[in-house]
């Protein structure tokens, strides 16, 4: 039941919510683009909770907030605000001059008070609050120059074949932005100092082995007309959009899990998937046995070095 303020009570998992202002549009429609309310972003989220969750557990989280919409001011939160409920899970994690407390997502509820705090999209660490310097994630940002997803779709091709040839397994997500994830699971064996070194050096493998295509160049300059292979997601505190998070772009794209095999689907863009549409794709269960079967970095150290000569 809705109040006269706009106001409404939401059944998340043990608890109940409740959501503020469930008529405020936070995507405008138009253009060809569906408009969307904070009501729909709640019934999203609680929809997709069980397929997402998994991804975010016991994760600290970076919040991207919009509580004006996506043509509003846009807030980057670590800090977990004094007034959330105090059953939403917080974790201290150390930072050069201090602490930072961040926000936990382990239950529907929270992603539920999240999205009524206009959160759009979730950024995850790529480590666990139980071995906070110890990933258990690695993760190859492919960027392309502009919107031609066709280069992104190649550069998949090219860096899962490499992967292949490493013994990695490997799983793709659209960003639900320009381009596609490309997550390694690992065993938590190796620091971030050492994984960020390992995805350099899978990255630079692959541009110099294709100059003309790919690229590492930090500086947008110096790229040109190439796709950028980013690493830089694979460091202490930086995080990476989440499985399922919604996206602050016109309809409400998701960045979604896929399978290799649909990388030639020639509908497929960063895209694809909205939060009209995005829960179908996650019963369909895109990464199936990909994440249970992580690997230590070592054996893939050596083949890398081998193959590096």
């Amino acid at each position: 039941m809705t109040g006269g303020d706009g106001t409404t009570k939401v059944r998340a998992g043990r608890r109940t919510v409740e959501v503020k202002r469930v008529d405020k549009v936070l995507f405008p429609g138009g253009g060809g683009a569906k408009e969307y309310t904070k009501g729909e972003l709640v019934d999203y989220y609680r929809s997709v909770a069980p397929f997402m969750l998994p991804h975010l557990r016991g994760r600290p989280l970076m919040l991207e907030r919009y509580p004006d919409g996506v043509d509003g001011p846009r807030f980057m939160q670590k800090n977990t605000p004094e007034h959330y409920p105090d059953w939403i899970t917080r974790v201290e994690v150390p930072k050069e001059d201090g602490t930072v407390c961040h926000t936990v997502c382990d239950d529907t509820a929270t992603l539920v008070h999240l999205a009524d705090q206009a959160c759009l999209t979730l950024h995850r660490w790529l480590s666990r609050t139980d071995r906070i310097d110890r990933p258990d994630r690695m993760v190859f940002d492919l960027d392309p120059a502009d919107d031609d997803f066709g280069q992104v779709r190649q550069a998949a091709g090219l860096l899962g074949e490499l992967l292949d040839e490493l013994q990695l397994p490997s799983a793709l997500m659209t960003t639900g932005s320009r381009g596609l994830h490309v997550i390694v699971p690992l065993t938590g064996q190796q620091d971030f100092d050492e994984v960020r070194e390992f995805a350099r050096d899978v990255a630079d493998t692959l541009a110099d082995a294709h100059p003309d295509r790919l690229t590492t160049a930090a500086r947008k300059k110096d790229r040109g007309n190439r796709l950028y292979l980013d690493i830089q997601r694979n460091a202490y505190a930086q995080t990476a959009v989440a499985p399922f998070t919604v996206r602050a772009r016109p309809g409400a794209p998701v960045a979604t899990p896929l399978t290799w095999d649909e990388l030639s689907d020639p509908g497929l863009d960063a895209r694809r998937w909205t939060i009209a549409d995005a829960v179908e794709q996650a019963r369909t269960n895109p990464w199936a046995g990909v994440l249970s079967r992580a690997r230590s970095l070592g054996p893939a150290r050596r083949r890398l070095d081998a193959l590096r000569g």
